[in-house]
């Protein structure tokens, strides 16, 4: 990665990307940003209507299902845009000299946008029906969105440099995160397999951010001590390995552009 910006110049470009990404995406639409607002909203409103439909006499299933189908679309997203976001912009840094990592952690702005704004929806949701999370497990809801969104920077890192050259691997990733909608315990409670199983579901990232989420959320109930730290450790590794791989064959991307 190169350096030699300062914090400020460095904000400014992240601000300045973050600001072109969301522009971009809602221009010339009706709505403007007004959809920002709105996609979140109309997606929980339709959710809401149909599983209330459906499980109707399952309030906190409803709830927590909804949830981690929100967790794991920002998650699908955000590593499929950042694994493409070399690839896509990468004629900007032809145009200006700045870290190359800098348009992969802002590919995934607006997913993260999207899932803040479900959140503030959801938050006033649970409000509203009399379940209003705790200042503290908001907190601890907040943190583990941190660390989602670390798992994302750590992967899209690695594959952004990886996918420059070779070309299908946004096609494996899409049949991977695929099949691990059902391997996260989004359509189903953890508790319903065998605990034996459960550590081998937790080595899936949106697994433990899910399962840990709800608990907070919904539960109103604190994750142990020891299953949040192998969660930071796990979001480490991640972020490491991402930050290895990128700083090995980030110097080779603009033979591939």
């Amino acid at each position: 990665m190169r350096t030699g910006w300062d914090p400020g110049r460095l904000a400014g470009l992240v601000w300045t990307l973050v600001r072109t990404d969301f522009t971009t995406r809602y221009h010339g639409t009706i709505g403007g940003y007004l959809w920002a607002l709105l996609k979140p909203l109309t997606m929980f409103l339709v959710l809401m209507g149909v599983f209330s439909f459906v499980f109707s006499n399952t309030a906190a299933y409803r709830i927590g299902l909804i949830l981690g189908l929100f967790l794991y679309e920002f998650f699908q997203e955000g590593t499929r845009t950042g694994l493409e976001s070399l690839r896509a912009k990468g004629y900007l840094l032809t145009k200006a000299r700045f870290p190359s990592w800098v348009l992969v952690v802002t590919s995934t702005s607006n997913a993260l946008i999207t899932l803040t704004l479900f959140s503030v929806v959801l938050t006033v949701s649970l409000a509203a029906a009399g379940r209003a999370p705790s200042p503290a497990m908001l907190a601890l809801y907040a943190w583990y969105i941190v660390i989602l969104f670390v798992i994302v920077v750590g992967f899209s890192l690695a594959a952004s440099v990886l996918f420059v050259k070779y070309r299908d691997l946004n096609q494996v990733w899409e049949v991977v995160t695929h099949a691990g909608f059902f391997v996260a315990p989004i359509i189903y409670p953890i508790d319903v397999l065998p605990e034996r199983m459960h550590f081998y579901l937790y080595l899936w990232p949106p697994t433990p951010i899910i399962v840990f989420s709800r608990h907070v959320l919904i539960d109103g109930a604190v994750p142990s001590a020891r299953a949040n730290v192998l969660l930071v450790l796990e979001a480490a590794i991640i972020l490491a390995v991402g930050c290895w791989v990128y700083g090995k064959r980030a110097r080779s991307v603009p033979e591939y552009l």
